[in-house]
């Protein structure tokens, strides 16, 4: 291993160990200082959580590798401005999700008790198959984004390191499954912090040694103009309109419907925290995003990077071929921290599904021996569903950014209705609320494998079938079975 490759190394380890100790003090002063349960400090973190925290463990959780590896390294590949232009639809997803859903979702968790996603929608529609379903569809998902994540941190770390994929998995897995094992929500959430503003440095950083590298937006001109000649070509020419549709939808009001983000909706302290996050989340969101993309593609003009595998490894290449090796390690530990972000997220959630969703709901027959050893087992299964995640990614896909978006168009599909239906819509029932969820997902899965059309995503034609079987089910049903009174106390 090459000297600058050791220096990295060690700014990278001592990164993650630093998120381990940090994740874990937290989490036991967390405990200390709580009067709530173990089981409402390990998923929702004891409800008190700040706007600056809300605003970072929700822009983290929702930007990965996609937004720091992936997109740009497509930019600056393939797509060039277009791809700039496609990422800003991400901008305003902070502040949609916690504007949507923020102070409803907020009021309902606490007068229902619920402390996950699921766990409302059992107050709200009363229905087992309902949760036994979006239960395990999300734990589905969710394993297939985990994978696309692992995968991304452990070829971030062997591309700019020269380790192994294999020992560079173990080091990223068995920091991030410790930290969030033993940690639980609050230790994602205060390492999401820290990572938001990490992220924020590593995109400032990339911009500013592009540009100097570049000689400017002239010199970085004048390099595209030979390097990626179709950088300058309109949106259409890249994308067709469907596609261009299926973005807004995907990874714009979509992700209104991602559990991930939607929880942090049920944790803050107070609506003056909510309306901070908001306005914090938006700007950190806005410049992480369209600042990663631009830098992306004025990147495409500084090198020639045919011999690239594929698009996962442009960002790691250029960032060693221009920054001094000390920054690039402090850089490098930005597209971690997206990784680190997302996987500690959806594996608490992940963990919550079953602990909290099935097996406390379903097979739990003594409360007082549940909550005696629920912080237990929660942990155990947390690092369980964490090392098999680990095992699957060692045989990793070919581009993580298709893995990722794959993953979040099922997770919206299937809690999209549900959710978004359930907080606004009186005449939505549990019927209603199942039978969205399964047409959505298997039209979703269907259309992706099989339909074709304009190049329109599946998620559209998923959520489009949701949406109509949800409306036509609750106004059958609400006529027959309208919301009994603790629904409507509760939940409106």
């Amino acid at each position: 291993m090459a000297h600058n490759q050791v220096i990295i190394l060690a700014i990278f380890i001592g990164y993650l160990v630093l998120n381990l100790v940090i994740g874990i003090y937290f989490s036991k002063r967390q405990d200390k200082a709580s009067r709530l349960s173990s089981e409402k400090n390990f998923f929702i973190g004891g409800r008190n959580m700040g706007g600056l925290v809300l605003a970072m463990t929700t822009m983290a959780t929702y930007t990965s590798v996609s937004s720091f590896v992936s997109g740009p390294g497509a930019a600056g590949l393939t797509y060039g401005y277009a791809q700039a232009w496609v990422a800003a639809v991400q901008v305003p997803v902070t502040f949609l999700v916690l504007g949507v859903l923020g102070n409803k979702l907020a009021l309902v968790s606490r007068r229902t008790g619920a402390v996950t996603i699921a766990g409302y929608l059992k107050a709200r529609y009363k229905s087992d198959a309902l949760v036994i379903v979006v239960s395990l569809l999300m734990v589905a998902f969710f394993v297939a984004q985990m994978i696309s994540q692992f995968t991304g941190g452990a070829t971030l770390i062997s591309s700019i390191t020269g380790l192994d994929y294999v020992k560079a998995m173990l080091i990223f897995g068995a920091v991030v499954i410790v930290y969030t094992s033993i940690g639980g929500f609050t230790a994602v959430a205060i390492t999401d912090a820290i990572q938001g503003i990490i992220m924020c440095i590593g995109t400032f950083l990339f911009l500013f040694f592009v540009l100097k590298v570049g000689g400017g937006l002239a010199g970085i001109d004048q390099g595209l103009q030979a390097n990626l000649p179709d950088v300058y070509d309109n949106l259409t020419a890249v994308y067709q309109p469907g596609t261009l549709l299926s973005f807004w939808v995907l990874v714009g009001f979509g992700t209104i419907g991602l559990p991930q983000t939607a929880v942090r909706a049920m944790g803050f302290k107070s609506t003056k925290s909510l309306h901070k996050a908001m306005l914090i989340g938006a700007i950190t969101c806005s410049f992480v995003i369209v600042g990663m993309h631009l830098a992306g593609t004025w990147a495409g003009a500084l090198v020639d990077t045919a011999d690239l595998p594929t698009s996962d490894y442009f960002v790691p290449y250029i960032v060693q071929k221009i920054m001094p090796v000390g920054v690039a390690g402090i850089f490098l530990a930005a597209p971690m921290a997206a990784v680190m972000s997302t996987v500690d997220s959806i594996l608490i959630l992940a963990t919550a599904a079953i602990i909290k969703d099935l097996w406390k709901t379903y097979l739990v027959k003594d409360e007082k021996k549940y909550q005696k050893n629920v912080k237990k087992v929660s942990v155990i299964l947390t690092f369980a569903l964490g090392v098999v995640t680990m095992i699957l990614a060692m045989d990793p896909p070919e581009i993580i950014f298709f893995l990722n978006l794959f993953a979040f168009g099922g997770l919206e599909c299937t809690f999209f209705w549900p959710l978004v239906g359930g907080l606004f819509w009186k005449k939505g029932t549990g019927r209603a609320a199942v039978l969205s969820a399964v047409f959505a997902t298997a039209t979703y899965i269907f259309c992706y494998y099989n339909v074709a059309v304009a190049g329109i995503n599946a998620v559209v034609w998923g959520l489009i079938a949701g949406g109509m079987v949800y409306l036509v089910a609750g106004l059958i049903d609400s006529k027959k079975h309208p919301l009994d009174n603790e629904i409507l106390e509760k939940c409106f």
